[in-house]
């Protein structure tokens, strides 16, 4: 079996909270708890969980755009966080970034053509003389026409700013993105477009992506593999149809009961949770989800769950996940 191309064991993020007059640390948010995962080439592996859980945090520190607490990433068979910084620079050619927000992920000084060809130029991957053929070339693959190359982002609608944000991740030929909820700002109409986009330069140029969403409709569309958070770690894994078909975790099936269904006749059955999401400062003792979960029994408020392999694909952070297993 080849050499995934992304992996991720045991990271950890925390921030630390200041206090005091001399502002010194008190406390920690547990952004991301002993997170693990890994993502073959060509792959699509979608992270999903509700606001606060920790997606965003995880894409970041994957990407070594915060520094980790504890944990290791390989990337293509090395150790990001023991790169040197030349190495790293050398290494960020491989790996971009599409942010949530096209509106302030992009300068609104610099035009199209610069948000784009800066990079490349940045890398050596081209010289001043090629650099307006390339983005060209870039902008035709993601659906921008030559005209834009010389406008500002203030004269483009949203969905047009994400497809400038796209063609910017890709100048550097990368072969792994992070699309931090690249479509939640958007109009449904132009969701579907830029999804539709990001499968098909998958197909082209043999991408892999990290597929951060609230929206378990699009993660289901997109991803191969999907894995659910729950205040900064991974409770349950799984291949995309075994996951919606048979939800284990009682987190997850909560989830998947609030999808809507195109049919209004149909009757689902919500599972409504209790409470509110605790606080990542002050994450509950035992397993994360029993202060709202409706099977809490004595063991869950003590002790941390261990990670079950229900198959080769399907991985469930549960006491009593064989129990729940139709």
């Amino acid at each position: 079996m080849s050499e995934p191309l992304l992996k991720v064991e045991h990271l950890k993020k925390y921030f630390p909270i200041k206090g005091g007059v001399f502002q010194r640390t008190i406390g920690h948010v547990k952004a991301l708890e002993d997170v693990t995962l890994q993502l073959d080439k060509k792959e699509t592996f979608g992270l999903v969980g509700e606001s606060g859980c920790g997606k965003s945090t995880a894409g970041r520190t994957i990407l070594r755009l915060y520094e980790k607490t504890d944990g290791k990433v390989f990337f293509k068979g090395k150790d990001l966080f023991a790169l040197k910084k030349a190495e790293m620079r050398r290494m960020r050619q491989k790996m971009q970034m599409v942010f949530q927000d096209p509106y302030s992920s992009l300068n609104p000084r610099i035009t199209v053509g610069g948000a784009i060809g800066e990079p490349m130029l940045e890398h050596g991957l081209c010289t001043k003389e090629e650099q307006r053929d390339k983005v060209l070339e870039i902008m035709e693959r993601c659906g921008l026409l030559p005209a834009h190359i010389d406008r500002y982002p203030h004269e483009f609608s949203g969905g047009q700013r994400q497809r400038i944000g796209i063609a910017r991740a890709l100048a550097l030929n990368p072969e792994f993105i992070v699309c931090d909820e690249p479509v939640s700002a958007l109009d449904v109409s132009i969701q579907s477009q830029i999804i539709n986009l990001l499968s098909d330069l998958q197909e082209t140029l043999q991408l892999s992506y990290l597929f951060i969403s609230h929206d378990l409709g699009i993660v289901r569309h997109i991803s191969h593999r999907i894995g659910v958070m729950y205040l900064g770690a991974l409770i349950e894994t799984a291949d995309k149809n075994d996951l919606y078909e048979n939800p284990v975790h009682p987190y997850t099936r909560a989830l998947l009961s609030a999808v809507p269904v195109a049919d209004p006749t149909a009757k689902r059955n919500r599972i409504i949770l209790p409470g509110d999401l605790p606080s990542p400062s002050n994450p509950p003792a035992g397993c994360k989800f029993h202060t709202r979960c409706p099977s809490c029994k004595d063991i869950c408020k003590t002790q941390i769950p261990p990670a079950i392999a229900l198959s080769d694909t399907h991985t469930v952070v549960c006491h009593f996940a064989k129990e729940f297993t139709k």
